[in-house]
């Protein structure tokens, strides 16, 4: 594996273990403790999965997993800047929301709406972050990360509408007008 290609999966793997030991420090879920460990896992694992055997290619399908979406260094390097910058979006959003932070579509005990930081330009910041990076990673490293970003984005999307009707239960006169003034995924755009 070259030097861009082990710099994504490094930027990968230390986003893991930011992630998982954050997650140590957040409310009480209402979710089933079980749940959010195998949820925890499953992201893991597709993170390992997608930066397979360091230093070697694997050949999948006819595609050599180490083979970036768009030829030319100057597009990886466009591709690692777009997975650093999307990464840590996301981490600056779960540092935000802070001990409210939870798996996609729960809650926790005592829920606030947090709608300043990068709340503020968007109203699911971490699913656009960790899809941001995940496009830099098929520019940079991967087309295989691609594929990953095609499951993801509906996934995301899902979880998004789930967790927005949940907020509006539970906020119904703070969440429209946040809603209304807030794009969901893009700024300006969607």
């Amino acid at each position: 594996m070259d030097a861009i290609a082990r710099l994504v999966a490094y930027l990968w793997l230390g986003f893991a273990v930011v992630w998982l030991g954050s997650a140590l420090f957040n409310k009480r879920s209402r979710r089933a403790p079980w749940q959010a460990l195998a949820v925890r896992l499953a992201i893991v694992g597709v993170i390992l999965l997608l930066n397979v055997r360091w230093g070697r290619s694997v050949a999948l399908g006819g595609f050599q997993a180490q083979l970036p979406l768009v030829p030319g260094e100057a597009a990886r390097w466009v591709g690692t800047a777009l997975c650093a910058g999307g990464l840590l979006f996301a981490v600056w959003a779960r540092v935000h929301i802070g001990r409210n932070w939870g798996l996609p579509m729960s809650m926790r005990e005592s829920h606030e709406l947090v709608t300043s930081g990068p709340y503020a330009r968007v109203r699911h910041p971490i699913y656009s972050g960790i899809l941001l990076a995940m496009l830099g990673s098929a520019l940079a490293q991967s087309v295989m990360w691609a594929a990953a970003f095609l499951l993801f984005l509906p996934y995301f999307y899902v979880s998004a509408r789930i967790e927005e009707r949940m907020l509006q239960e539970v906020f119904p006169q703070a969440y429209p007008p946040y809603r209304a003034r807030t794009r969901m995924l893009i700024p300006f755009l969607l």
